[in-house]
C-alpha cells in the first residue's frame, strides 16, 4: 500500500483576494494578494498563483478604473 504526500495547506488570503479582484475591488484585492504572497511563502502553503493573479487582476483594474477616470474628468471640464 503506498501511502500519498500529506496535502500542502492553501492559503484563504489568496483565495479571497482572488475573489476580491474578479468583483471588483481591485486595490483591496491587490494588497491582499501581496499580504497573501508573503504568508505563502513564511508558510510554505500552496495558492501561490491565485495570490498572483489577484495581484495582476487587481493593479491592472485599478489603473484602468484611474484611466477611465481621468479621461471622463476631462471630457467633464471641456477639454
Amino acid at each position: 500500500m503506498s501511502q500519498s504526500a500529506p496535502a500542502t495547506r492553501s492559503n484563504g488570503l489568496a483565495t479571497a483576494a482572488f475573489v476580491m479582484s474578479l468583483v471588483g475591488f481591485s486595490f483591496i484585492a491587490a494588497i491582499m494578494g501581496h499580504v497573501a504572497m508573503g504568508q505563502i511563502k513564511r508558510n510554505g502553503e500552496s495558492g501561490r498563483g491565485l495570490a498572483i493573479a489577484a495581484v495582476v487582476i487587481g493593479w491592472v483594474s485599478f489603473a484602468t478604473g484611474l484611466f477611465w477616470i481621468f479621461v471622463f474628468g476631462l471630457a467633464a471640464a471641456g477639454l
